[in-house]
């Protein structure tokens, strides 16, 4: 009797070694590349601004903050008439200002006066986004109002949807501003990679953290949080789990839509809430009498 032939059971093992070793190397590639590429997958900055409020019917200024690190910063201050406060509107990590008319609409019809800025290479802002940089422009942003501008602190309310709530948080834990507002926010960058790329190592992976939830825990005010349990990109999770965290008084406002669009698509419901946090925590209009 013939010994056995082992050639096709070789050749089908080496075959699938092979296999596995060019997996190994296409996963080891692509961890290698989210690691060293995260910051372009975060931020997506626009350019080109496609509108002004002149569209919307409002007059501003043009304005160009300076960052302690010597970058130049392009926003827009929009007043309102007879302003119950301040807003320093920080916004999400794509596009630009130009993208966030619709808020301006609504801030100025609660009575807010609002600064929005470009971060660093979004829009008319020089150089290219970091963490420590957009830091650093929020804080250069709140220094305009405070100094440039001779705003209250108390009277300031920092407001920041999606990565802009990041910034919001951390700048709430540093300066006395009168109130926060953090809607479609994430606990951290690690903690939402791990939910997004549950496929990878992301929380290992991440060199980027805009601790949301840590800096939140260090900030002494009002806060309200606001999140749509529709909202695909961010889980409704990361917005409970902030409002656990924010220190009292505190509320929290829940929309309906996606990430994106939700705050447009909860209409009157959506501007009641507001109306009703700035009322209870933000200061009265300050009278001068002659």
């Amino acid at each position: 009797m013939p010994p056995p032939d082992t050639r096709l059971p070789r050749a089908v093992g080496r075959a699938l070694m092979q296999a596995l070793l060019l997996l190994g190397v296409g996963y080891g590639a692509l961890v290698l590349a989210v690691f060293l590429g995260q910051s372009s997958l975060l931020y997506l900055p626009s350019r080109e601004l496609l509108a002004s409020p002149r569209d919307i019917g409002f007059d501003y200024e043009e304005v160009r903050p300076q960052t302690e690190d010597g970058v130049t910063l392009h926003g827009w201050y929009v007043p309102a008439p007879e302003p119950r406060g301040t807003l320093l509107f920080l916004h999400g990590n794509a596009g630009n200002i130009s993208h966030r008319l619709d808020s301006l609409r609504i801030f100025n019809r609660l009575g807010l006066s609002v600064l929005i800025i470009d971060y660093r290479g979004y829009g008319l802002s020089q150089g290219s986004p970091s963490e420590a940089g957009l830091q650093r422009d929020a804080a250069a942003a709140w220094r305009y109002l405070v100094r440039t501008r001779g705003e209250a602190p108390h009277r300031i309310v920092l407001f920041g949807r999606s990565l802009g709530a990041s910034l919001a948080a951390w700048l709430a834990a540093r300066e006395p501003a009168g109130a926060l507002i953090l809607e479609s926010a994430f606990i951290s960058v690690p903690e939402l990679a791990a939910e997004l790329y549950a496929w990878l190592p992301a929380r290992q992976l991440a060199r980027l953290r805009h601790d949301t939830l840590a800096e939140l825990t260090r900030a002494r005010l009002p806060v309200l949080v606001i999140h749509s349990p529709q909202d695909e990109i961010i889980p409704y999770r990361h917005g409970l789990a902030l409002y656990e965290a924010a220190h009292p008084p505190k509320d929290f406002l829940r929309l309906r839509g996606d990430h994106n669009s939700g705050f447009l698509l909860s209409g009157e419901d959506y501007v009641r809430g507001l109306e009703r946090f700035l009322a209870a925590h933000l200061p009265a209009r300050e009278v001068v009498r002659p």
